[in-house]
């Protein structure tokens, strides 16, 4: 989506006569890729579809706030990124795990998820992911499987891009090293 088109949404977003449409656009152009950021840190589909849901309510009670700051796509992105990480905790809290208790028993659990359709190499990539602390998960899941720019991850996480190079790089040496000795 170019600029223009972005201002053109973002009016009509802001308009209470085409808020409906305008919101029926936004859901279509991002709900896909937001559906997978949100996959790739909550690994479940239902889980998935419940954060994607309250992502786009949270949107829709503040859109009319959105400054216009970033991108709305980042914007979007770090909802999606906050609602994900308050879910995972929240989860952890309920079971009483901590929260790399709760990422390989959701790991274990992908192996029986029928919405899952990757093979044995893609569900070890998933273990090797997993035994990452939190915020190289993100910055690996983002890079690797969103295949974002350094520029757009430094929006969305609010991070510089020296920062996001580096964890991406260590995220990337551990992942080996996890393969290689599993």
């Amino acid at each position: 989506m170019d600029i223009q088109e972005e201002e053109n949404l973002l009016i009509s977003l802001r308009s209470d006569k085409d808020i409906n449409a305008a919101f029926g656009k936004l859901v279509a152009l991002y709900d896909q890729r937001l559906y997978w950021h949100i996959r790739n840190m909550v690994k479940n589909h239902d889980d998935t579809d419940d954060v994607l849901q309250n992502v786009f309510i949270k949107v829709f009670k503040n859109i009319k706030k959105f400054k216009g700051e970033s991108k709305l796509y980042s914007w979007l992105y770090r909802i999606a990124t906050n609602e994900s990480i308050t879910f995972l905790n929240q989860k952890a809290r309920k079971y009483n795990m901590s929260n790399e208790e709760l990422n390989r028993q959701l790991i274990q659990n992908l192996e029986a998820d029928v919405y899952y359709e990757g093979d044995e190499i893609q569900l070890k990539l998933q273990k090797a992911i997993a035994s990452l602390p939190q915020k190289q998960q993100q910055v690996f899941n983002m890079k690797y499987f969103q295949e974002l720019k350094y520029r757009e991850m430094s929006d969305i996480l609010e991070t510089s891009e020296g920062a996001l190079k580096a964890s991406y790089h260590l995220a990337s040496k551990k992942i080996e090293e996890f393969l290689k000795n599993d």
